[in-house]
């Protein structure tokens, strides 16, 4: 959400009176590669019209969910014990597993998640919390220091994917795994990607689906990444302060989407104010390795492939070739900010449902042979006669 970046800039500003450092915001809205569009001086201390009477209450996640669950790993090091919100598919369903953008929780998916289920009532949702985000948590042993950094890397991050996975076939004891549809936003369509290209889940992954993230435009926007954190409340009074935040800033432009969504992001301290539960300023040796090579590896890997973005101009030239090419399908919603699942919740999970629907092998209905053909039209024939 580059684009948005002049609006989140200002509006950072106006708010410095009630915070104190700035070390954490939403990195994940690195990976739009608009122009950026300043506030006029008059917007900057108004709310945008239609805001008056809103609530700004949070929503729990039990109103998009069934579940949430505990995956404990044990055979890495350091342990971790993976989160993420959960409803099973049913009778043979298919599997949307969802992976949110840095600074984001699985939350982020909440809305679009219930959306998909209205319109396909058979299909589950996985939804993740990445190391480092949500409720994930990271095991501390005895001789390590508690804030030793996390490692946010590529390959990591990968492996977490896959092993939740896993670990959540034993824990409901499939037998194998479901089709998979694999759907990412900006850091997390750079983990799915990877994940379908290396092919570590073999033929469960039916489909993949990236959203708003382009190679090029977020190695360009990663270089005003720490002034564009510099910017960010550090903190806010209360948490309905920070759901409201983020929609007059436009970093989220649904308020059914912040009022789920935004909660996951902070977390209350002994003064009562609520911080940024991610550090992003911290992950930053990570942020090339993220990204580098995706345009790559997401036109190479096999499956299905979806590119639902925000705007054209985010397309470099590798995936413009590619798009020409017939190698991918591409979907824009212009309306959406970088946020594009929770801006337009209904609208991303239809799409993503027509996307299933068209790689469903088990729906395909096959044209009939020739030969059943013509024994048909001689069997019409003689009964003509």
């Amino acid at each position: 959400m580059l684009e948005e970046i002049g609006e989140a800039e200002s509006e950072g500003r106006t708010e410095s009176r009630d915070l104190e450092n700035d070390d954490d915001s939403s990195i994940s809205s690195a990976s739009s590669a608009g122009t950026i569009k300043p506030l006029s001086t008059k917007s900057l201390f108004s709310r945008p019209s239609g805001t008056q009477g809103r609530s700004y209450s949070q929503t729990s996640w039990t109103s998009y969910f069934a579940q949430e669950i505990y995956l404990q790993n044990d055979k890495v090091s350091p342990a971790i014990t993976h989160h993420a919100y959960l409803t099973p598919p049913k009778n043979s369903g298919p599997l949307f597993v969802m992976h949110h953008g840095a600074g984001s929780s699985g939350l982020s998916f909440a809305v679009c998640s219930s959306e998909i289920r209205k319109q396909l009532p058979n299909a589950g949702v996985m939804s993740l919390d990445a190391r480092g985000h949500g409720a994930t948590a990271i095991r501390v042993e005895d001789n390590q220091a508690e804030k030793e950094p996390v490692d946010m890397s590529l390959p990591v991050l990968s492996r977490d994917l896959v092993d939740s996975l896993q670990l959540l076939q034993e824990r409901l004891l499939w037998l194998k795994l479901p089709d998979l549809i694999l759907v990412g936003h900006s850091l997390g369509g750079a983990v799915v990607t990877d994940v379908a290209k290396s092919g570590a889940l073999g033929g469960s992954v039916l489909a993949f689906a990236v959203l708003d993230v382009v190679e090029g435009s977020v190695i360009d926007a990663l270089q005003s990444m720490q002034t564009y954190l510099s910017t960010r409340p550090c903190s806010f009074k209360t948490l309905s302060n920070g759901i409201e935040w983020h929609l007059r800033t436009r970093t989220v432009r649904d308020l059914k989407s912040a009022c789920v969504s935004v909660p996951g992001l902070l977390q209350s301290v002994p003064s009562g104010a609520w911080t940024w539960r991610t550090d992003l300023g911290a992950t930053e040796p990570f942020w090339e390795g993220w990204f580098v090579g995706l345009s790559f590896k997401f036109l190479s890997a096999r499956g299905a492939k979806l590119l639902l973005l925000a705007g054209t101009d985010r397309l470099d030239k590798e995936l413009m070739i590619g798009q020409m090419q017939g190698k991918y399908q591409l979907q824009v919603i212009p309306e959406a900010g970088h946020f594009i699942h929770e801006d337009t919740p209904y609208k991303a999970a239809s799409i993503l449902v027509d996307f299933y629907r068209r790689n469903d092998g088990s729906t395909l209905v096959l044209p009939p042979k020739v030969g059943d053909l013509l024994k048909h039209k001689q069997e019409v024939g003689a009964f003509a006669k």
